[in-house]
């Protein structure tokens, strides 16, 4: 979690919503990313799906079964579709996300019985860090 919360710091250092991923197989990083939808000007470049983008590209796979992912903030119900089309097997998470959050909070899209892969999710990890830096990255927009 701490190389996430390093990237949700590079993140917003860019100016971008700070959060961060990681995805690891058997203990290796395969990919690590921050938000960059700004940069990229796409809607879809949230740091949990370029991070699965890498991966399935190193991997040469469309599935990442024996990977987990770790993210500083809950996926959108977009990004919690992605971990899920991508069978990740654990998703460690640290902020929940109250207005946006898909996996606890909102749709709770793995409860779903129309979702065909749930990831074992783990919440709470480094939770007070991230959180923290995303009401600094937000207090600042508003002070702007």
């Amino acid at each position: 979690m701490d190389m996430a919360l390093e990237e949700a710091r590079l993140a917003a250092s860019r100016g971008e919503v700070p959060v961060g991923a990681v995805l690891v197989r058997q203990g290796e990083v395969l990919a690590r990313a921050g938000n960059r939808t700004l940069e990229l000007n796409d809607p879809t470049a949230h740091a949990e799906v370029l991070v699965i983008r890498m991966a399935c590209e190193a991997l040469a796979s469309q599935r990442l079964p024996e990977c987990d992912l770790y993210v500083t903030l809950e996926p959108c119900p977009m990004c919690a579709g992605a971990i899920s089309f991508a069978r990740i097997r654990r998703l460690y998470y640290g902020a929940g996300d109250e207005k946006g959050g898909a996996v606890d909070h909102g749709v709770r899209f793995y409860a779903s019985p129309t979702c065909h892969h749930a990831p074992e999710v783990y919440s709470g990890f480094a939770e007070a860090e991230a959180s923290q830096l995303l009401k600094d990255f937000f207090r600042s927009r508003r002070e702007e």
